[in-house]
Formats: structure tokens, C-alpha cells, sequence
């Protein structure tokens, strides 16, 4: 299938096919979807030399959330002359972040530089904020963003020419050869069971082409796809609904999560170098925070 999208690897943490970004060239220069973390600022620059841009050609940034490995990068991009697109409920935290840094914080601790890099508050002239369904037009580029919550509040999957760039609403699904494995990036303060499968609901009434999921796309076999994430919220369901009555601790959660995963991972042929690479785009102990919250917020008191 031909796109009009370049795939940028960021290598993120040395490890490829962990975080992208998608390259569209128009008139005027470049356009993104995500910009990545801080973090992989140089290797974004060495991404754009090899096609012969430069910061300065970039002209818009289309983040699909604001969480750190999607959009980190993007108040440094601002203030090379990018306009950042970015869901409402987000654009307050990108122009300023202050609790935004501390909420990560608290999950990431000392790692946050190591794994984030600087994080730079987009300007206010900067941020353009998009209404569901506005049409972001850029040159001869059309993107329609899609409200999709259930990993996050501020989340959008963006739909252009046909291709769905699900950010992670879509999953994450790395590129591996001879299986298909799909999993859930379910981290705090926002995962809502519920509000995912209205968002999956969303995305299979715009009947995509291609699933281009932030980690890391893009994909064809999109039924499979769809179907993988409903397969997934249906067994996370089934292990909270059969763990959480206990009322175990945050590390008990997430040594069972653990197990929970590597039994995924025997039944879908997963080696131990993929599993280090998912877990790099998807830390596990994260989700078993994610899934607390929810439980305790959503769940227990019913």
C-alpha cells in the first residue's frame, strides 16, 4: 500500500521500533504527527537530515496526547516555528506544565531525565487547540482528528486519506516477523476501560484502511488489529475482575500483571529481546499502577 507518511525511528533508549514519528511533506515543509520525547531530540534532527530537512522546516506538530514519549519534545519544536496541535484537554498542560512534570514524576522518579529528556512548555501563540472532528488543513494535507479516551482524557487518533495514527489508543504493536502480538498501555492517572471501548467502537466506524499506531505502525491486517484491542480490554477485564477483590498491593498488582504477560507472551511466541522492546514502549509495572487507579476510582465501589 503506498502512503504519504515517512516512518522516523527514534530509537528510543537504543531500542528500535519502540517510539515513531510520521513525517508528511507539503509546500511549505513538514508536518508531524507526535514529536517524541525530549530524549530523542537528536535523533529526530539526524531522522530530518537524512530526508534533507531541518528543525526550521517542520511547520506543525499533530500530538495525538500529551504524555512524555508523544509529545515531549514538542515545546522545543514550537520554538523552532512549529505550530502544535493539541486536544483541548491538553493544552493547558503543554503551555504549563508544571503538574503535568509532576505527575510524571512521581511515576518515573530519578529516571525522568534518563528516559524523557527536557520537556519546554510550548508557547501559548504556539498551541493551536483542535475541536473533535476540525479539520487540521495543511497545505494540501488533511487531518481529522477523532476524540478517543480510555488511555487518556486528551487523546485524539488522527484520520488522513483513509489511515487511522491511533496514538495509543490503538495499542501497541511492534513490527515482528512471523506473529501478530498486540498490548495495552494502561498507565495512571487516566485508563477507563469503558471509555476505550467507545473509542475502539469509534475507530471501527471510520472503517481504516491502516492502523498506524505512535508505537509503532503502520498495519494493514486492521480487523485483526481492532479486533486484538477488544480481545485485550475483554481479558484485562477478566484478570482485574479476578485479582482485585483481594485488594492486593500496587506490587503485588504488578508481579501478577507480570505473569499475566509472560503467559501472553508463550502463547504469541514472544522471545525475551521482544519483550524487552515492548517493555520499553510499555512498561508493565506501569500498568499495574493504571489499573489500580481505575479499580479503586471506577470499580470497587460497585
Amino acid at each position: 500500500m503506498n502512503y504519504r507518511f515517512e516512518v522516523l525511528d527514534l530509537d528510543f533508549q537504543h531500542v528500535p521500533h519502540t517510539i515513531a514519528v510520521y513525517l508528511f511533506r507539503h509546500d511549505k515543509g513538514v508536518a508531524l504527527i507526535e514529536s517524541g520525547p525530549g530524549s530523542t531530540v537528536p535523533a529526530l534532527q539526524k531522522a530530518l537530515a537524512d530526508r534533507g530537512f531541518t528543525f526550521a522546516d517542520i511547520t506543525d506538530v499533530l500530538l495525538t496526547h500529551i504524555h512524555l514519549d508523544h509529545a515531549g519534545a514538542a515545546g522545543f519544536l514550537a520554538r523552532q516555528g512549529a505550530t502544535i496541535h493539541v486536544h483541548p484537554v491538553g493544552a493547558p498542560h503543554m503551555i504549563n506544565p508544571e503538574k503535568l512534570l509532576i505527575s510524571a514524576g512521581r511515576i518515573y522518579g530519578d529516571m525522568m531525565d534518563t528516559l524523557w529528556g527536557e520537556f519546554l512548555p510550548v508557547p501559548e501563540d504556539k498551541a493551536h487547540v483542535v475541536q473533535d472532528e476540525e479539520d487540521i488543513v495543511i497545505g494540501d494535507l488533511r487531518f481529522t482528528p477523532l476524540d478517543t479516551p480510555g488511555h487518556a482524557y486528551h487523546h485524539y487518533a488522527y484520520m488522513f486519506e483513509g489511515v487511522c495514527f491511533s496514538g495509543d489508543v490503538g495499542g501497541v504493536r511492534l513490527p515482528l516477523q512471523g506473529t501478530r502480538h498486540l498490548r495495552l498501555p494502561m498507565p495512571p492517572p487516566e485508563f477507563h476501560l469503558e471509555k476505550w471501548r467507545e473509542s475502539l467502537a469509534r475507530l471501527r466506524e471510520a472503517a481504516p484502511r491502516a492502523i498506524v499506531p505512535t508505537h509503532f505502525g503502520p498495519f494493514e491486517d486492521v480487523g485483526w488489529h481492532l479486533d486484538a484491542i477488544e480481545r485485550e480490554l475483554d481479558d484485562v477485564e477478566g484478570f482485574l475482575e479476578a485479582v482485585m477483590p483481594a485488594q492486593p498491593s500496587v506490587e503485588e498488582l504488578e508481579r501478577k500483571l507480570e505473569t499475566w504477560v509472560l503467559e501472553k507472551n508463550q502463547r504469541d511466541g514472544i522471545d525475551p529481546e521482544t519483550h524487552h522492546a515492548y517493555e520499553t514502549a510499555n512498561p508493565t509495572w506501569m500498568s499495574a499502577s493504571g489499573l489500580a487507579r481505575y479499580w479503586k476510582k471506577f470499580r470497587q465501589s460497585k
